[in-house]
This record gives structure tokens, C-alpha cells and sequence, in this order.
């Protein structure tokens, strides 16, 4: 059973967060999650839930760096962070360990196990490009929160899911959704 890293950070985009624990809850995947506090405000404020919707995922604490994915030697095959601040990205870029996230992150990029960002801002400014051609140069694969339309998702869920399943087909991971089969 593959063991994956899911963080969450502040940014806004939860619906992707949300759909990503959905989709893994289906799969033989062991979850392991940790939310930053600004990503528990923001989970609240777009979707009015918290990290307790996510009964079956283990969380970790922000600030517990003796978590399981702190270490190479753990064994995580991969890591995605949906939503992705700005902030985490530079943190990841910089090599900053501040919290869990950051580490778990450092670790994957170390062991060249695969670390997805899924970073969320707009517009960007020249210090958030370099960070992402930097966390890019260093291993991280860079898939920004910008959902494909030509699969004309009938709502907001199912664009979700479909980015969301992009997300887990980058880790490895076999998953289902609609794809392009040409015109």
C-alpha cells in the first residue's frame, strides 16, 4: 500500500483539497495530512467545514516534527500540496524547514520522491516565478489550480475532481476521470 503526504495550506481552492481526500478515500492509499492554521481558516470559510469531515485521514500537527513523513527513511512514495500558498512555496523553494509541511516537503524533494504543488495565486509577481522555476529545478512538479474546461464540467465538483484526479495521476497513482480524446 503506497503511503502519500497531503498538505493544506491557506490558500484558496479547498473544493480541490476536498475532492483530492475524496477520491483517495476510494483508493488503497494510506493518507496522511497536515493543514496549516491558515488552511483550517480558509477550509471554514469556503466550504464550512473542518478537517474532522476527513474522519479517515491522519492528521499531524503543524509543529510535530517527529511525524512520520519528517524522515526519508518513512517510506512516503509522494506528497501533494493543494492548495499551495505563495508563502509555502518559498519556504519549499528556500529549503526552509518552519513547520511540517515545509520538511515533509524538503524530505521529498531529498529522497526524489515526487512533490506536487498546486499553487493558487493570481496575478504573479517575479519573486513567485522564480520560486516555482527554483522548487521546479529542485524536483517538484508545478501544477497550478487551473482547471482544464474541455471535458465542460457541469459544476464547480466535477472541474474539481477532474484537476483533482490530474493531481493523483502525477503522484502515480491510478485514477479515473475524463480525458482528452482528441477532436
Amino acid at each position: 500500500m503506497k503511503k502519500i503526504v497531503v498538505a493544506v495550506t491557506g490558500a484558496s481552492g479547498m473544493i480541490y483539497a476536498r475532492e483530492l481526500f475524496k477520491q483517495l478515500r476510494e483508493m488503497d492509499v494510506e493518507v496522511h495530512a497536515i493543514i496549516s492554521e491558515a488552511g483550517e481558516q480558509v477550509l471554514q470559510l469556503e466550504l464550512d467545514i473542518t478537517r474532522e469531515e476527513f474522519s479517515d485521514v491522519t492528521f499531524w500537527g503543524i509543529k510535530q516534527f517527529t511525524a512520520p513523513m519528517a524522515s526519508g527513511s518513512a517510506g512516503f512514495h509522494g506528497m501533494v500540496v493543494v492548495p499551495c500558498t505563495m508563502g509555502t512555496l518559498g519556504a519549499i523553494a528556500s529549503g526552509l524547514s518552519q513547520n511540517l509541511i515545509h520538511r515533509a516537503a524538503d524530505v521529498m524533494l531529498k529522497e526524489r520522491r515526487p512533490l506536487i504543488l498546486s499553487v493558487r495565486e493570481t496575478p504573479l509577481n517575479r519573486t513567485h516565478i522564480n520560486n516555482m522555476l527554483t522548487a521546479h529545478d529542485a524536483g517538484a512538479i508545478i501544477c497550478p489550480a487551473m482547471p482544464s474546461m474541455y471535458q465542460k464540467p457541469k459544476d464547480l465538483t466535477e472541474m474539481a475532481h477532474n484537476y483533482s484526479a490530474r493531481l493523483l495521476e502525477l503522484l502515480g497513482l491510478e485514477v479515473t476521470y475524463s480525458r482528452w480524446k482528441g477532436h
